[in-house]
């Protein structure tokens, strides 16, 4: 399964992007209204400087308390970005998550973002693809 399968199957609205510069607290706003966990910081919404997480958020109210949400995102963002691109697959991409201890990954065409995968979305083609392979396996024992 590759990435291109996922992004087939999954649902939803796309990336969400701010400018640099845009404060954390929007950024938050953004996050709590659009229920996601992650927006990527971008100055034209094709091409990523960084990703901002609810974790990177916390983590900096943690140190150096509320103030932190009058600071621009991208002093706050992860600048070294982990994309794929969309032919990778799954696994590999599973594997990078984990190991790198992310859940969201954009993915790439060339140097422009055309999505963003989360590793909820490749867990869930996952187990969808186990699921079929099961009922495969019992409709042979079945000999349905």
């Amino acid at each position: 399964m590759t990435v291109r399968r996922i992004l087939k199957h999954k649902s939803g609205d796309g990336v969400f992007t701010v400018p640099p510069g845009t404060k954390v607290s929007d950024a938050v706003a953004m996050l709590a209204e659009k229920r996601i966990g992650t927006v990527i910081v971008s100055e034209d919404g094709r091409r990523a400087m960084g990703i901002l997480s609810e974790r990177d958020v916390v983590r900096h109210l943690a140190k150096d308390g509320p103030s932190v949400l009058d600071r621009p995102v991208d002093e706050l963002m992860t600048r070294r970005l982990e994309t794929c691109p969309i032919d990778e697959r799954a696994d590999q991409v599973l594997a990078r998550m984990t190991e790198g201890r992310f859940r969201h990954m954009p993915v790439v065409d060339g140097e422009e973002m055309i999505a963003l995968i989360s590793l909820g979305d490749v867990v869930k083609m996952r187990l969808d693809e186990v699921r079929a392979e099961r009922d495969a396996l019992e409709d042979m024992v079945m000999g349905r």
